[in-house]
């Protein structure tokens, strides 16, 4: 299938990012941009834009990138899935799992590929650490220990904090959202999450009605030999200075990713110190076009895509636990499966 028009639903910064790669690999296509607000412009790399959903389908594309606020992603997938519009949609899923499964329904009925874009599966040095770990190189896997965290305003100095996304509780923000790329890719790489204990707060004293921290207590469902592998996760939106990474202890070592600078370090029983084993300098366009290069071989192949809409709702279903967990202080709380 030639794919020859393409559809954006949402011209925030991501949106804007996934209109410019997309034209970068796709120059020849034709691209409409869905907007909530009416504008005299067409954006640059665009072709058209609307202002409805009615406007946007007699357009008929073949695929869709949905990256408008995480609150407003159902209602936008279902009439395009029902339309047969293959979607990419920006993380997470949604806020909550209420109509997830619905849309999962629909999405097999009508045939539709639908991919999340949780973009840090695609980054290289997280795919090495996975690997590293997958091939035993610290042996069997004992604690994990995953981070998070950047001072909220200074993620976009450009714009007032307060009026983003990430503020605002109506729009799906929160710093348990905005950072669930690290609930994705522990599961991704250690497997299911079989319960949580946590607890979220606004800590800090940001204008924001959303948390601003999350601490995560997290049991991963036993896998070979029995194996009851823990995690701690932390998230903020207060620190000052800015950090992901993800540290795990093994039966023959220790294992370290840092996100920042893209570097795999190891250290060794009776090691003197850490030993830097992989470095790739992080680079989000990259990581992007991989994604939108991978969603677009699933719609041209009819295969799955790395990041499927089941792993989506898998986040969401953390995402709920973890919620109830802080909100009833009531321990470990399991994970729905």
């Amino acid at each position: 299938m030639k794919i020859n028009r393409i559809l954006i639903v949402g011209l925030g910064s991501i949106g804007k990012r996934h209109l410019r790669l997309i034209r970068s690999i796709l120059p020849e296509a034709q691209i409409g941009v869905l907007r909530h607000k009416t504008v005299n412009q067409v954006p640059e790399f665009a072709d058209f834009v609307f202002t409805g959903m009615e406007e946007a389908l007699a357009f008929a594309p073949q695929i869709a990138v949905i990256s408008n606020p995480a609150s407003l992603h159902i209602d936008s997938a279902i009439p395009l899935v029902q339309a047969g519009v293959h979607l990419l949609i920006e993380k997470p899923l949604s806020t909550s799992v209420a109509g997830v499964l619905n849309l999962l329904e629909e999405c097999k009925r009508n045939n539709v590929i639908l991919a999340i874009g949780y973009n840090l599966r695609f980054s290289p040095s997280l795919l090495k650490f996975k690997s590293l770990i997958d091939d035993g190189i610290i042996g069997r896997v004992w604690s994990v220990r995953s981070e998070a965290g950047q001072y909220l305003p200074s993620w976009r100095p450009e714009s007032d904090y307060r009026h983003s996304v990430s503020a605002q509780s109506s729009m799906g923000g929160g710093v348990l959202l905005e950072l669930s790329h690290e609930l994705d890719y522990l599961r991704w790489i250690f497997g299911d999450i079989d319960w949580v204990q946590a607890m979220l707060s606004k800590q800090g004293e940001l204008e924001i009605d959303v948390e601003d921290s999350a601490h995560i207590l997290m049991g991963f469902t036993p896998q070979k030999m029995g194996e009851k592998i823990v995690a701690t996760v932390d998230l903020d939106f207060i620190r000052q200075d800015a950090v992901r990474a993800c540290n795990v202890i093994g039966e023959f070592g220790s294992l370290t990713w840092n996100g920042l600078d893209g570097s795999v370090k190891l250290w060794k029983i009776n090691a003197e110190g850490w030993q830097e084993i992989y470095r790739c300098l992080p680079d989000r366009d990259q990581m992007y076009i991989g994604e939108l290069e991978d969603f677009l071989s699933s719609v041209w192949n009819k295969t799955q895509p790395r990041v499927p809409g089941n792993d989506g709702l898998k986040v969401l279903q953390i995402v709920d636990a973890v919620r109830y967990s802080s909100q009833s202080n009531a321990g470990r709380t399991k994970v729905a499966s």
